[in-house]
């Protein structure tokens, strides 16, 4: 009887093994996103255990542990940020997809073991050097979604890193390479997909911007070492006949918070425009957490106003938890909006601005409750010295209120 009884847990177990999916196999392994038909978006990434492994954007590194290994398949997501990748594992390759579900986009996924090299070249040398600034315009024909930015690149050889800075905040980490006249590169960093791909013609080029298989646009740039974008500091305004900030948002305990209340009176208050899917959002969290944390006896007070995307409340919530978890943040993050992350949505919740132009974005208040300035976007790591400026510029102009 008992081993009539032993018998089918016995084979419960068995099957479970057979379906249980494969471990990742430590080691490098360069992965791909189909962006469109003809054009893929690689990326390379090291395991270095069955539950941990690193995506490599040039200098940037993201560690990655949540790893869940279901049935015949295999869940990867990366901090914070809601994105997945969910694949079956099978003879050395993953194929999936990466899933954004509040945004309902798919994006078919692949990846090889052993493979360092993220782009392939089909020629032995390069024949165009980009390094240096240059002047651009996405979408120079569109009446409606032109915008300018400036691209800031190094090239070594046929490798090439950098970046775009926008007026809105940077594209982060860039990596790719050079092959003949044609420069290649892309990130992804659990929450954005970029692909650039450009023809360069001495010192101009011409070149298409992917994100995801969701928008693609093209864009010029032309090289100028002098160029620079407008001051962010006077993109975003009060509108006339405002001088202070008002608003009132909860937090996840469902406690209104306003900057009337106690804690931000008699204080210098930098309130943060963000949303915990924006990885430019994430750097400028980062460094507002440690600075806030190493700044506790002054009298200085951070809260962030959430804008989310996710569908429901109990969603948003999970997200800006993740968040507060992943950085360590002590100071509120409140969940202004959900739903969407329309910037004019955004702006209706805050009327006194001019318009919510880029996520994120900071407004600085002083110790009488008055805006003193309003910064739009934010120069990430990837900017390299216009990340240290800011962060000199931000801590002058802190300690100016503070002395005040």
């Amino acid at each position: 009887m008992r081993k009539l009884f032993i018998l089918p847990i016995l084979l419960l177990f068995l099957a479970c093994n057979l379906n249980q999916s494969e471990a990742l196999k430590e080691g490098v392994w360069r992965a791909e996103l189909q962006v469109t038909d003809t054009e893929v978006l690689p990326f390379n990434f090291e395991v270095t255990s069955p539950d941990a492994l690193k995506i490599f954007n040039a200098e940037e590194v993201i560690l990655l542990t949540d790893i869940n290994y279901l049935s015949d398949t295999i869940v990867l997501k990366a901090p914070v940020f809601e994105g997945y990748i969910e694949a079956v594992v099978k003879n050395g390759r993953l194929s999936g997809n990466f899933i954004k579900e509040s945004l309902d986009r798919v994006v078919p996924f692949s990846a090889e073991y052993g493979i360092e090299t993220r782009f392939d070249l089909t020629t032995e040398n390069p024949t165009a050097d980009v390094n240096g600034q240059w002047e651009t315009v996405f979408s120079p024909e569109s009446k409606d979604d032109t915008y300018i930015a400036k691209g800031i690149f190094k090239q070594k050889g046929s490798k090439v890193t950098g970046t775009f800075r926008t007026t809105t905040g940077d594209y982060r980490y860039l990596e790719g390479v050079m092959d003949g006249k044609t420069m290649k590169l892309s990130t992804f960093d659990g929450a954005h997909a970029f692909l650039f791909t450009a023809e360069v013609n001495g010192s101009t080029m011409n070149g298409t911007f992917y994100s995801g298989n969701h928008w693609k646009e093209p864009f010029t740039a032309k090289r100028n070492n002098t160029y620079e974008l407008p001051d962010a500091d006077e993109l975003t305004f009060l509108k006339e006949g405002y001088d202070a900030l008002e608003f009132t948002f909860p937090n996840a305990e469902g406690t209104q918070i306003s900057l009337s209340d106690e804690r931000f009176v008699d204080k210098v208050v930098v309130v943060q425009i963000m949303g915990t899917w924006c990885p430019n959002c994430l750097d400028e969290t980062k460094y507002y957490s440690e600075f806030y944390n190493n700044n506790a006896e002054k009298d200085i007070e951070f809260v962030a106003l959430a804008f989310e995307y996710a569908k429901t409340e109990d969603k948003a919530f999970n997200s800006i938890k993740r968040l507060e978890n992943s950085v360590g943040i002590q100071y509120p993050v409140l969940l202004a909006q959900y739903g969407t992350s329309s910037k004019v949505k955004a702006q209706e919740k805050l009327p006194m601005l001019n318009h919510v132009l880029s996520y994120p974005t900071s407004i600085f208040i002083d110790k009488k409750g008055k805006v003193r300035k309003i910064h739009t976007g934010f120069n990430g790591p990837a900017t390299g010295e216009k990340f240290v400026e800011f962060k000199k510029e931000f801590v002058g102009f802190i300690d100016e209120l503070l002395e005040e």
